[in-house]
């Protein structure tokens, strides 16, 4: 153990000394180490960061929750045409699916629809996501509401004018003032405001609840039907505990064959998504990326590589007089190659640590100018680590095998 902590501080200083005494050499050598560290951490890290902030938000949706309706983004074995042709579901269906589904816990019946502008008094907010939803919503999707309450079931049956409005909403319009019974204008309409919002942030998807507003389904029905090209209706499922989300799907897609009249052998005219679906296209993605960024890292890292072999076979060339020297009063293969094992291995160590010191700086600059966190995670760190010690080994064994074979008398008359 001795011995190799020995070779350590010596394989250490004799690093130290190389970037010391030929510093544009061993920068320009470690530079694609710290590149090809670089570049892979830095995929990792922000590929890491979606993934997290994507299942963070997700967090609150059971992974069984499926959406009923008729289009998909799903890969699809029925032609574009013919699901171009599939009837929206409707709010009958809604109804009727929640008194016959057994295995669904909670149904909720959202609207799809274009963004509108909110007015109070002489001020105005554009570009508003309006979500027009029935009042089972926040059982299947959590919201979290600072201030005031969502619609009941009697308020959203009958579509009463009341709405939850976003973060960003009640602070452009009322500022400091508490928005709670105070009416906004809407589809030319007073609406009574009955909660707010916690201020939560853009999503991985453009999604933002703090520039949304939240209204009963029911009444956007009332103003202008069920039969509108801005209206894209869907059918929200939770399942029971205890079912599984393939479980659901099956006894849904059942119970609305029956109700649409489907025959045997005809297909589906709808489709079901189920949210677990979803996030395993995520992981999916995920993969990709990073098989994608490792896999343009590796060129730079092979750069790298042999930028450290450049510099080890001129360091056991500069010090051959002494490899001499340590054989001659006894030094075995051993000790010689692995104290160039070890040199080679600090380098690419040193090089992989710049590398991910970039990373965390730029991912500290860039949370704070976005609206989007950024982390190295210490499964990065580690990963970056253990790839600069293999470069390092790989790099080194050749010159570190040369150093350790050279005859003692040759080498000694050599460095003469």
């Amino acid at each position: 153990m001795l011995l190799y902590l020995r070779l350590l501080r010596e394989s250490l200083g004799f690093a130290l000394n190389a970037l010391r005494n030929n510093k544009l050499r061993t920068f320009l050598s470690l530079l694609g180490v710290t590149i090809g560290i670089f570049s892979i951490i830095a995929v990792w890290a922000a590929v890491d960061s979606m993934d997290r902030q994507i299942k963070e938000q997700l967090s609150s949706v059971d992974r069984n929750t499926m959406y009923l309706k008729r289009f998909s983004f799903a890969p699809s074995n029925v032609p574009r045409w013919k699901r171009d042709q599939f009837p929206d579901v409707t709010y009958a269906e809604y109804q009727y699916l929640k008194e016959s589904v057994t295995m669904a816990d909670k149904l909720a019946y959202q609207i799809f629809t274009s963004r509108e502008v909110v007015k109070y008094n002489d001020k105005s907010v554009s570009d508003i996501n309006v979500v027009p939803v029935s009042y089972e919503f926040t059982d299947i999707q959590k919201l979290d509401i600072s201030n005031g309450r969502f619609y009941n079931e009697a308020e959203s049956v009958s579509g009463t004018p009341v709405i939850v409005i976003g973060y960003e909403v009640a602070d452009a319009l009322f500022g400091a003032v508490d928005p709670v019974g105070r009416k906004i204008r809407m589809y030319g309409q007073k609406f009574t405001v009955i909660g707010v919002l916690n201020k939560q942030g853009q999503g991985s998807f453009g999604e933002n609840n703090d520039t949304a507003v939240f209204l009963p389904v029911n009444f956007l029905r009332r103003k202008y039907g069920d039969h509108n090209d801005f209206m894209t209706p869907i059918i929200i499922i939770k399942p029971k505990d205890g079912y599984t989300g393939e479980e659901v799907k099956a006894e849904v897609a059942y119970k609305l064959r029956s109700y649409r009249g489907i025959k045997a052998g005809e297909i589906d005219n709808f489709m079901i998504d189920i949210l677990s679906g979803f996030t395993d296209f995520i992981d999916d993605i995920v993969f990709n990326l990073n098989l994608g960024g490792g896999i343009i890292a590796f060129f730079s890292i092979i750069v790298g590589g042999f930028g450290i072999a450049n510099i080890m076979f001129v360091s056991v060339k500069e010090r051959t007089n002494l490899i001499g020297v340590q054989k001659a009063l006894g030094a075995k293969r051993k000790f010689i190659l692995l104290q160039f094992l070890f040199e080679a291995i600090i380098l690419c160590v040193i090089g992989g640590l710049v590398g991910m010191a970039l990373v965390w700086v730029i991912a500290a600059v860039l949370t704070k100018v976005l609206d989007f966190e950024f982390v190295l995670s210490a499964a990065n760190i580690i990963w970056g680590i253990g790839i600069s010690v293999a470069i390092g080994l790989v790099s080194g064994i050749m010159p570190a095998v040369s150093a350790s074979r050279l005859d003692p008398v040759e080498a000694i008359r050599s460095g003469m």
